[in-house]
């Protein structure tokens, strides 16, 4: 199964990049995970939507020929980060490349609860008319303390947290498997 990766932060040490990275390394034989550099997109322009630049072409065409998608959202004044919004707002216009994907959100910050608001409205976003992607239903993983739960090697080393993310993709790849034979 090959899926795409919207990271929504762009910090150099962004605990949302070492969590995605985890899961491309430990479940790199259930699943292909491409992370999209989603930071080298424009601000979205609907002038431009129509001749969209390069990268948007691109990055369109990964999402398009993609089995599903991972959000791993940041939180940011209780919200998605401005370029994962960037980011959504590009492949939701004119080709519609997210709709009846699907799509897990995970989420790490520091705070106790995780990125529990950020994924409450990204996943009211995803369910916009022109994005419809298809969110794995009872399944969130809101990491919160993260910065206890990497080593110094940004190796995620809770073994609880690290035994529910193994779940949480198990339910994924059989839910998304389960999607395609209805699409």
């Amino acid at each position: 199964m090959k899926i795409v990766a919207l990271v929504g932060s762009n910090r150099s040490d962004s605990y949302n990049m070492k969590l995605t990275q985890f899961m491309q390394q430990r479940y790199s034989e259930k699943v292909d995970i491409e992370i999209l550099p989603i930071n080298q997109l424009p601000f979205y322009n609907q002038d431009e939507e129509l001749d969209s630049p390069a990268i948007v072409k691109e990055l369109r065409g990964k999402i398009k020929e993609s089995d599903g998608i991972l959000f791993a959202t940041p939180e940011y004044n209780a919200s998605i980060s401005g370029m994962l919004k960037n980011a959504i707002d590009w492949f939701s216009r004119v080709e519609t490349v997210m709709v009846g994907k699907p799509a897990m959100i995970v989420g790490a910050s520091m705070g106790a609860l995780g990125t529990v608001k950020a994924q409450m409205q990204l996943r009211q976003i995803l369910n916009a008319p022109g994005v419809g992607t298809l969110t794995l239903p009872g399944n969130e993983v809101f990491i919160g303390s993260v910065h206890e739960k990497f080593d110094d090697e940004g190796n995620l080393n809770d073994e609880s947290t690290v035994e529910f993310i193994d779940s949480v993709v198990t339910n994924f790849v059989n839910w998304a498997e389960n999607a395609k034979v209805y699409s």
